[in-house]
């Protein structure tokens, strides 16, 4: 078998760096970690192209060469992966497909010859076998949660992408989240009991990354690192040796819930171990809204409490945002727009409400009748809804509009920024400015300081390196991550 995998094209969005990337010398921020993992799965005797069509381009004879194209997606990639399909179709190859679109929409996509939905582990092999005889299924569907610390997956195939392409690269420890927020679909697809690997083979994925010459930045893509506390503090400790051992060649960070702010040494363990920053659903200061959602977790302390306590622990935290509960009524822009600024966070992602396929609010609006065929991507940045807000649709987009451009101003930005360094008390493991880097730094103060901010960024720097030298690195960095949400929100507004 010929086999052709292909990782479809990602829209923009802040959290893909689509601006910066040439600055820095990548293609894409992240490698997609899911689709390299499952072409470990196939044969050993399968010829295997992969193409990242966000590195390079997908060519006719890509299509023409191969016996069958693989795609593995996301609902926000779903433009692209039409765009796939529609060229493997035209010229006669069979189309198999995966991942988490397919999974929730495998009904609504044409042209595909057979679905393998769910986690891989359990239907890959089984469609396999079937290939072998001969009697191939178009579904192959099984909701049995495999057991990743006794049946891990394999290791990702590394050996088909440059790695040098890549700004970032992925871990992932555990599946599966143990609360149930209504607008979430991770426990739809993962369930709610977290599912984590064994420490040994997690080091053995460390040494993986680490063999072929990666450092610097890696996400550890769980959903919930945290989900299973337990594991996660004795699995820290081999990290912060592992990390030790190979001097730190690692800049880690990941996603949590709230909670992780309930245990002191977990967050002093994360700290050592070299996490950065820490991804958490904040979602918003509507308590009601938060209540309303399912998002309990949330209530337990004051959510500025929390943040500033992973702060002082060394960490910056990234949040994310949600306008558009039901709970929500006009005033929550200005409510968002004064938490974030008080909270210290540069990077706060805000979006609006997106009622995706398969989930409890999906479920509930459709039965409302509130459901809009507008759009179905999951992608904020369009301006475009898939459901009516009890706000209103109008009132919604314009007050979204209208956080976005006030939010992300360079003066509000980079006094968070400014913020976030006072906050940090600890600054552990920080990230060591390397040699390469200055060629980078002379192509990032050539771009910025001559931007339409220019003056605010010039500002921003002499302050925080005269005041906060020690976070060198981290000055440059969230001065150069403002570029693409500037650039980015200012098409938005377009």
């Amino acid at each position: 078998m010929n086999a052709l995998l292909v990782w479809p094209k990602l829209p923009l969005t802040y959290c893909g760096y689509e601006y910066i990337l040439p600055i820095v010398g990548k293609k894409s921020a992240n490698i997609p970690l899911g689709i390299l993992t499952v072409a470990a799965m196939l044969p050993k005797n399968w010829n295997i192209k992969f193409i990242d069509t966000n590195v390079s381009e997908l060519k006719l004879m890509d299509i023409l060469s191969v016996d069958a194209v693989f795609i593995s997606a996301m609902l926000i990639q779903k433009k692209s992966v039409e765009d796939i399909i529609r060229l493997a179709n035209k010229y006669k190859k069979p189309v198999i497909m995966g991942g988490p679109y397919a999974t929730a929409c495998y009904k609504e996509i044409k042209g595909v010859k057979h679905f393998i939905l769910g986690e891989a582990e359990n239907n890959l092999p089984e469609f396999l076998n079937d290939l072998k005889k001969g009697l191939p299924k178009p579904i192959y569907k099984n909701d049995k949660k495999p057991d990743l610390e006794k049946i891990p997956p394999p290791l990702p195939r590394l050996d088909l992408i440059n790695p040098d392409d890549y700004l970032c690269t992925s871990i992932q420890y555990s599946r599966g989240c143990p609360f149930h927020c209504e607008f979430c679909d991770v426990v739809e697809m993962l369930g709610h009991k977290p599912r984590t690997k064994s420490i040994e083979r997690m080091l053995a994925e460390f040494n993986h990354l680490y063999s072929y010459g990666w450092r610097g930045n890696v996400f550890i893509v769980d959903d919930n690192f945290i989900g299973n506390k337990l594991k996660a503090v004795k699995l820290l400790p081999y990290i912060i040796d592992w990390q030790k051992r190979h001097k730190y060649p690692f800049d880690l960070f990941t996603e949590v819930s709230m909670n992780v702010v309930e245990d002191g040494e977990l967050l002093r363990l994360m700290r050592e171990a070299g996490f950065g920053s820490l991804f958490m659903g904040i979602e918003t200061p509507n308590k009601k809204a938060l209540k309303g959602i399912g998002k309990t977790q949330n209530l337990r302390r004051d959510s500025l409490e929390v943040i500033r306590t992973v702060q002082n622990a060394g960490m910056e935290v990234i949040g994310s945002f949600i306008v558009g509960f039901d709970d929500d009524d006009y005033s929550i822009f200005q409510q968002q727009m004064q938490f974030i600024q008080e909270s210290g966070i540069p990077l706060a992602l805000v979006g609006m409400l997106t009622a995706l396929p398969g989930t409890r609010l999906f479920k509930r609006l459709k039965k409302e009748g509130r459901l809009l065929l507008r759009d179905s991507s999951g992608i904020s940045m369009n301006l475009k809804l898939n459901f009516e807000p009890k706000m209103g649709y109008d009132n919604l987009l314009n007050g979204y509009k209208i956080l976005i451009k006030e939010l992300y101003s360079p003066k509000l930005y980079f006094k968070r920024c400014l913020s976030l360094f006072d906050n940090l008390k600890s600054n552990g493991q920080a990230r060591k400015f390397k040699l390469e880097y200055i060629k980078i730094l002379y192509r990032v103060l050539k771009t910025q300081i001559f931007s339409p901010y220019g003056l605010h960024y010039l500002q921003y720097l002499i302050v925080a390196l005269l005041t906060k030298p020690k976070f060198f690195t981290e000055i440059f960095r969230l001065g150069l991550e403002y570029h693409h949400i500037y650039t980015i929100t200012n098409n938005i507004l377009k």
